[in-house]
């Protein structure tokens, strides 16, 4: 049964799509990660918007997201170092 979000306070609603605002921007930032700078600061975005979206009932869901941002924050900085030492 889906929950009813007209029925939820405006600040859970928010934490919710927060929430999965963080895995979606986790999982983007991957791709992005192919260009260090774009991959780093929309990983961060991911991880300032799990940690806003743990708040809400959605816990997991945010926790999700921060592990794949934190993921894709090493994986770019890996990528900016490995490009840096190639030079």
């Amino acid at each position: 049964m889906d929950p009813n979000y007209l029925d939820l306070d405006p600040q859970e609603r928010i934490n919710k799509i927060l929430a999965l605002f963080s895995v979606l921007i986790g999982t983007a930032s991957i791709c992005a990660g192919l260009i260090p700078i774009f991959g780093a600061v929309s990983s961060i975005a991911g991880i300032v918007a799990g940690i806003f979206g743990r708040k809400s009932e959605s816990r997991k869901l945010a926790t999700v997201g921060i592990v794949i941002s934190a993921f894709s924050l090493m994986l770019s900085i890996v990528y900016a170092f490995f490009v840096y030492i190639s030079m």
